[in-house]
């Protein structure tokens, strides 16, 4: 069964490289699809982020039709979902801005973030935890595309309320009963780190089909996962964002596009 999710990692990080290696349509590639003077093919290029043909605006910038937070911690500023949390109005639990216009199975994801302070994240194929003493009315447990101030974490798989580190950053996963490890590699943590713009807008790409979840930052994909796990993985739920407690913070969304698969 490893060698099975090997090939199908192979193949998703194969597929990957190969769309970032295509230049746009009528143009050559950057140095001519050479290295310096020495020959050699070049690097991937970033994937294309702007196009958004068959994608779906999910937030209109200006008001939250279909979307449900807390008030306290939560609100539309200028055309971005804010996020924020003060010495005065502390985040007592992880709370969320959860997208109530469906739960989509296969898709793409396309949204921009900027985070100021601690920890963030884009929750998919989520759920939401029951109301209790203990718990919020907006707690959302599945996967996320992490997003950190440091830039540890930030375009890693990690699970929320669940099987955590998945994919970290540079890596492609595969999980199954059982079987659970790192079968292949995308880049080094510290390259795909050095295309992250710190404090300022960055895009995310999450890609969902199937068991197969991809994420791409900034036009570079940072972790890929094979989950055949098939009595904790799920196949389709929530969109979210994320305030972490901790100290204060803010956290930025804008453009948020979807597209069904």
């Amino acid at each position: 069964m490893l060698k099975t999710a090997a090939f199908l990692v192979t193949t998703v990080v194969a597929a990957s490289t190969l769309i970032a290696q295509q230049p746009p349509a009528g143009q050559a590639p950057p140095g001519g699809g050479q290295r310096g003077g020495g020959g050699g093919m070049r690097g991937p290029a970033p994937i294309a982020y702007e196009d958004h043909t068959g994608f779906q605006q999910i937030f209109d910038g200006k008001s939250l039709k279909n979307w449900d937070g807390d008030p306290a911690f939560w609100r539309v500023e200028g055309d971005s979902i804010v996020g924020e949390s003060t010495e005065a109005n502390p985040v007592k639990q992880n709370t969320f801005m959860i997208f109530r216009g469906g739960e989509p199975g296969d898709f793409e994801l396309k949204v921009e973030f900027r985070i100021n302070n601690t920890n963030s994240g884009v929750q998919y194929r989520s759920v939401q935890v029951p109301t209790d003493d203990k718990t919020g009315k907006w707690v959302l447990k599945g996967y996320q595309a992490d997003i950190d101030i440091a830039n540890q974490f930030t375009g890693m798989l990690y699970e929320e309320r669940g099987r955590g580190f998945l994919a970290p950053r540079g890596t492609a996963g595969y999980v199954s009963e059982g079987v659970r490890g790192t079968v292949g590699a995308l880049d080094s943590s510290d390259n795909l780190k050095s295309f992250i713009k710190d404090k300022d807008w960055n895009q995310f790409h999450v890609i969902a089909r199937g068991g197969t979840l991809i994420h791409i930052l900034n036009g570079h994909v940072t972790a890929v996962f094979v989950d055949d796990d098939m009595k904790n993985r799920t196949l389709k739920g929530l969109l979210g964002f994320q305030i972490h407690v901790g100290p204060p913070m803010k956290v930025e969304f804008r453009n948020v596009y979807l597209k069904t698969l």
